[in-house]
């Protein structure tokens, strides 16, 4: 089995290469990784930093990457399936480079039409728009956007060029339309991984409400390539999204550059396999655990995971218990 534990780390230092290890480079290179043997299963665990910075545009404003077992609005007993919530906590959640008083919408509202509106909370009872920027994309895609900046407050001449540049902190309007519909959010902090690594950028996992506009996923070999944080959604003509300080635009996660080879199990390790699933599925009918509201489930899963994840030396807690897993 393979682990590998990630942190990120704020800083201009230079990475210091990480390596991936496989089952044909045992044992280790020396300064490398830790392994330790637990159970006759060889264990890697590699420590791998990633390196921080904010956004260019807009530094200094912005929540920091962080992890999220939790979605607002799945039902209470997703608490108890640990699978779920690990999915969730998947990478690392992006937050818009916003202020608590802050708020962006971008629409799009057909033929080539999209605006963005800034808004503000100062007294936190109203938001009101400060102004808004409408790009009109040149028919068939050849020749110059216009662009049509607009204030809900009194302003100065200069101050259309400031809402301009404030809105390209936010979005990238070059990316508008592409495809049709497409509108890119910027992140407040942005990722460089060590050698051999790439941040994959997705759409933040088991968000079930609708509707949701689609995202594209995209892989970035952010190792050496200097990629800004960027998430595109596609609307539909009619359709707008909103960022605001505390709501994430979408997850990074990172993942070694290696080549996967797939090979057919043997008959011993099928039969092993078989012999594994009905242990583990009777050990879990034998520590079911029943809630307040009348649930029933197993924390079995979870105390395997924990004892496999449990650092050299730890003790390991045998104790069934009903206690709501945090994830």
């Amino acid at each position: 089995m393979m682990r590998r534990g990630n942190s990120i780390r704020h800083g201009l230092q230079t990475l210091t290469p990480s390596f991936v290890t496989t089952r044909s480079q045992w044992p280790p290179r020396s300064g490398t990784r830790r392994h330790r043997v637990r159970a006759g299963c060889i264990a890697y665990t590699t420590q791998m930093e990633v390196s921080l910075f904010p956004n260019p545009r807009r530094p200094g404003f912005g929540l920091r990457p962080r992890r999220e077992s939790q979605r607002p609005l799945l039902p209470q007993h997703a608490r108890h399936c640990p699978v779920l919530e690990a999915g969730s906590a998947l990478g690392f959640m992006v937050y818009p480079p916003l202020a608590k008083h802050e708020l962006i919408q971008i629409g799009f509202e057909g033929e080539g039409r999209y605006e963005f509106q800034y808004s503000v909370n100062p007294t936190e009872r109203k938001w009101e728009p400060v102004f808004s920027v409408t790009y009109q994309l040149p028919v068939g895609g050849i020749g110059a956007t216009r662009e049509e900046v607009k204030f809900m407050i009194s302003a100065t001449p200069e101050s259309t060029q400031t809402a301009s540049m404030m809105a390209r902190m936010f979005i990238a309007p070059d990316d508008l339309g592409t495809p049709a519909g497409a509108v890119t959010l910027r992140g407040a902090y942005n990722f460089q991984t060590p050698p051999g690594w790439d941040t994959v950028y997705t759409p933040i996992f088991n968000m079930i409400e609708r509707p949701a506009a689609p995202v594209l996923v995209i892989r970035v070999e952010t190792d050496w390539y200097v990629h800004d944080s960027e998430f595109r959604y596609v609307l539909m003509p009619g359709e707008a999204i909103s960022a605001s300080h505390n709501l994430p635009i979408g997850q990074a996660l990172f993942v070694p550059r290696e080549e996967i080879t797939l090979r057919d199990g043997t008959e011993d390790e099928i039969a092993a396999r078989q012999r594994a699933s009905q242990a583990f599925f009777d050990d879990k009918a034998a520590t079911k655990v029943k809630t307040a509201y009348g649930l029933e489930y197993s924390p079995l899963y979870l105390r395997k995971s924990r004892q496999q994840n449990a650092p050299p030396g730890a003790p390991e807690n045998k104790k069934t218990s009903s206690k709501i897993p945090t994830g």
